[in-house]
């Protein structure tokens, strides 16, 4: 048992030994690879303590380059961006003799202190890594350090797409610090609004950048103060695709129901093929156009608006063809006038004001006829005004000659419709 007590003991202090021996070999690798100017750099240098850790807040400046903005997405209501964040500070400990920079490895910022920014709004961010991190450090003999990494970020942006496609939206690439306040860290644009470049020469698919500009401010959290660098770009969406997508159809399709109004009213399959291809196709290219926006969304936007004015013209057009089939049917017979005598008038207007009167009057009692007569020609007297406002409400949606009434839509869907796209397209691009 005892020699048992040793063999554990002195396998347990060669284990350390090689341990120790590995470590110091490693340091002294490390040691070997650093340059003598990075090695006097590095020496009692402590990468947990910021710059300036009693002499106030460090100030750090940031500039951007827009490599691309590869995908908009009003589903998601984000975008995704590929950036060159840089960042630069001066570190009164890192300060050299000589007039040359030093650039550095990007491994080597594990040994160097560096701000703790990120982007505020962002679902998913990548650092690129392909062949080696994509990070440059960069020190200046004053002691200003550069830092510069290629980030891949997806920002969330609110949309308001009431006037999609003819909508502008802005969005925004906020950055700020997570841990230091803004007691410890200050943040500044380098350029101003020509801190961001790139914009210029990108080419996006259905946007154009109008505008971009930059803004300083401080997030306020329960926690304290933070700075922030808020970068704004407002983009305008290319209307030329939807017009041969979506608008240039509808319109067709409109247009398309209007044939039937030269149709004979005889011709019943050929009008109502007419009617119900355009209603199912219409249909059809209204589902299509909501494929590629939010499900869920409590607002109208304007091509819903036009969607719905061309299916509501291409259904009026069907119902056109219903309402003066409908008036054939029953259009009333003309009415034989050729008799002038006033006393066979009245006698056969009172017969068919009632037939029970002209029942009595040719019975025996030809006294009571007459009576029954004449007070049912006192009530017409009473009545009359009244049933003639409401004959001639009757005769104001009669129509003679039903087939007028295609007459009639050739020209009053054309006329509608244009007035229609007139307050359309003056509302959603002037106001």
């Amino acid at each position: 048992m005892y020699y048992c007590h040793l063999g554990i003991k002195a396998l347990l202090s060669i284990l350390c030994s090689i341990m120790y021996s590995s470590i110091v070999n490693a340091e002294g690798k490390e040691g070997e690879i650093l340059p003598p100017t990075i090695q006097k750099l590095m020496r009692g240098y402590n990468k947990y303590l910021r710059p300036f850790f009693d002499n106030g807040p460090v100030t750090v400046g940031m500039s951007l380059d827009i490599a691309s903005i590869d995908t908009i997405s009003e589903i998601n209501m984000d975008y995704t961006a590929t950036i060159f964040l840089r960042q630069r500070w001066t570190d009164e400990r890192l300060c050299f003799e000589g007039n040359k920079s030093l650039s550095l490895d990007g491994r080597l910022v594990e040994l160097l202190w560096v701000p703790d920014t990120f982007i505020v709004d962002s679902k998913k961010s990548f650092l690129h890594d392909i062949t080696v991190e994509n990070r440059l450090i960069r020190i200046y003999p004053n002691g200003t350090v550069l830092y510069a990494l290629r980030i891949t970020t997806t920002v969330a942006c609110s949309m308001d797409l009431t006037k999609y496609p003819m909508d502008k939206q802005t969005c925004t690439l906020q950055l700020e610090s997570w841990g230091y306040n803004i007691n410890d860290v200050m943040f500044y644009w380098t350029r101003g609004n020509d801190s961001v470049r790139g914009l210029n020469t990108l080419r996006l698919a259905q946007y154009t950048v109008e505008d971009h500009y930059t803004s300083v401010s401080e997030a306020v959290y329960e926690t304290g103060r933070y700075p922030k660098l808020v970068f704004h770009f407002d983009l305008k969406r290319n209307i030329l695709y939807f017009i041969l997508e979506t608008y240039v159809p509808s319109i067709l399709l409109v247009v398309l129901s209007w044939v039937s109004f030269w149709i004979s009213q005889s011709s019943v399959p050929a009008r109502i093929c007419i009617g119900v291809t355009t209603v199912l196709t219409m249909t059809t290219l209204m589902m299509g156009a909501r494929t590629s926006l939010p499900n869920a969304n409590c607002f109208i936007k304007a091509i819903d608006v036009y969607l719905g004015i061309c299916f509501s013209f291409i259904f009026g057009a069907l119902l056109e063809y219903a309402i003066a089939h409908f008036c054939t049917l029953h259009r009333p017979a003309p009415r034989n006038t050729t008799t002038n005598d006033p006393n066979e008038e009245e006698e056969e207007e009172d017969i068919d004001m009632n037939g029970t009167i002209a029942a009595v009057s040719s019975g025996g009692n030809r006294q009571t006829g007459v009576n029954v007569i004449k007070k049912q020609k006192s009530r017409m007297r009473q009545i009359s005004p009244t049933m003639k406002r409401l004959l001639c409400i009757f005769y104001c949606f009669q129509v003679e000659n039903p087939h007028h009434i295609d007459n009639y839509s050739r020209l009053s869907f054309p006329l509608c419709f244009m007035i229609v796209n007139v307050i359309y397209w003056g509302y959603y691009l002037y106001f």
